[in-house]
């Protein structure tokens, strides 16, 4: 009677064809693989018998790429964002299950997915989406290697593309009134004043609340962002970091601003009736429901044009803020507070190159500290460096 062979144990051998074949027992069951070249066949099998050390299943090696993400994105649900789910579900459908749907999860290889970012610069996919699809695949495949159904990532094999740097533009001084004035009258006009005085954040603007707003003390408190204006019910969270909940101080204009706004919005909860739904929020849309972040960046692009204006993306207005800040003297810890990051350095990792003019001005003020003081040697007068040279 033939001996049963036991996990590990496995055998190459020659076909009739010519081609050779691998085999390999696990839980009772036969694994085969069948190459051109022996060399090919003792290579999968090396392969195949150090994950199986590593704890794989007969039934995990049966298992393709998009049974594997289907099952990883439905446990990944509640612990991700709304946003970061759908997104991560949206890059999965569109890019990677039309390539690698069928590939079995353990017989996925570097060249595999290198194909695929490849495939996707060649068709004129820009580089940040080749990166997005790197960061959904090279997670999934992670989460593969900690449950023992690959004994590697195989995407950490892969080049990626080069990230190109992220050209920052802003409007100037002259730039932003001239905005600010094409939005008076319009529901972008307050939106627009307190993006450009705070620096806040596009989705922390549409998270505002008035009970958020100190009318005494002139400060407003961000507390929340939006992260779902409509489709499954409107929802809000925490602010990105752990250090965007701050509180910012206010200038009287911008209270006043504020206050005339807030007179504007109770006429328009009264006139639109039991049609508004209310959130409290500071810059509802017309029905009292959060601003659709799509709907404001159509609005606000088009009063750019309209006014010929550069058109930037919404979230410029906050380098827009940092740079108007800086340049004008407000200290990089101010500034970084209201911005609400971590520690000045990093906004000074951002920023820094935007105000060449300290540069100048730090110059000026070092050449003071060292220049040595020397005495007139007749009637002991102080003496220039220009009069020393001279």
């Amino acid at each position: 009677m033939a001996k049963k062979r036991g996990n590990n144990e496995g055998s190459i051998h020659r076909r009739p064809t010519g081609t050779w074949r691998a085999q390999v027992t696990l839980n009772g069951r036969r694994l085969s693989f069948t190459a051109d070249t022996r060399h090919d066949c003792q290579e999968w099998l090396k392969k195949t018998s150090g994950q199986i050390d590593g704890g794989l299943t007969f039934a995990s090696t049966r298992i393709t790429l998009g049974e594997f993400l289907s099952g990883w994105l439905s446990s990944l649900k509640p612990s991700k964002r709304p946003r970061t789910w759908t997104h991560y579900e949206q890059v999965s459908r569109t890019y990677i299950l039309p390539n690698l749907e069928r590939i079995k999860v353990k017989d996925l290889r570097p060249e595999h997915i290198q194909s695929l970012y490849d495939g996707m610069l060649d068709k004129g996919v820009g580089v940040f989406t080749v990166l997005k699809v790197h960061t959904v695949l090279h997670s999934a495949l992670s989460h593969a290697v900690r449950t023992g159904v690959i004994g590697r990532n195989p995407a950490s094999l892969t080049i990626l593309p080069k990230e190109p740097a992220d050209e920052m533009k802003i409007l100037d001084e002259s730039q932003v009134s001239q905005m600010l004035v094409a939005a008076q009258d319009s529901r972008l006009e307050v939106l627009l004043h307190l993006a450009v005085v705070t620096g806040m954040r596009q989705m922390e603007l549409l998270g505002l609340k008035w009970t958020d707003l100190d009318w005494v003390n002139q400060t407003i408190k961000v507390e929340r962002q939006l992260l779902r204006p409509d489709g499954e019910g409107v929802k809000f969270g925490p602010p990105k970091t752990k250090f965007g909940k701050r509180s910012l101080a206010l200038g009287s204009t911008t209270i006043a601003v504020l206050r005339s706004h807030y007179e504007g919005q109770h006429n328009e909860r009264k006139s639109t009736g039991d049609n508004w739904h209310e959130y409290g929020l500071i810059f509802p849309n017309s029905l009292g429901g959060p601003i659709h972040p799509r709907n404001l960046l159509r609005d606000f692009k088009k009063l750019l044009r309209d006014v010929g204006l550069p058109v930037i993306r919404f979230h410029d207005l906050r380098h827009t803020a940092a740079s108007l800040m800086l340049n004008h003297g407000i200290p990089v810890i101010v500034v970084s507070r209201r911005l609400g990051h971590a520690k000045p350095s990093i906004t000074l990792d951002i920023y820094g190159h935007m105000i060449p003019g300290m540069q100048a001005e730090a110059a000026e003020k070092m050449d003071q500290l060292v220049t040595p003081v020397m005495l007139h040697p007749k009637n002991g007068d102080l003496l220039s460096l220009e009069s020393r040279v001279n």
